[in-house]
């Protein structure tokens, strides 16, 4: 699991794509995500497009549940609360 937490983690995260899995939603992230880094759309913009990215290749992950295997990991249990 990684968080992104602004337009450069983002841009870290597509460098890192597999070439073979870079296709026009992936390439229109990674232009908004260095658009945003440089000021030209709002960071909300380049959130929206990653996210479409996001869903396109399944790799979200709900917060909710990651927080909980969090939670569950420092009480020792190593199993999320369901």
């Amino acid at each position: 699991m990684q968080e992104i937490a602004s337009p450069a983690d983002a841009i870290d995260f597509l460098n890192e794509w597999p070439e073979d899995g870079r296709d026009r939603i992936y390439e229109a992230a990674l232009t908004a995500c260095f658009d945003a880094y440089n000021g030209r759309i709002p960071a909300s913009a380049a959130r929206k497009t990653f996210f479409r990215f996001g869903e396109q290749v399944a790799i979200l992950q709900d917060a909710t549940s990651a927080m909980q295997w969090l939670a569950a990991c420092m009480s020792g249990s190593g199993k999320a609360q369901v």
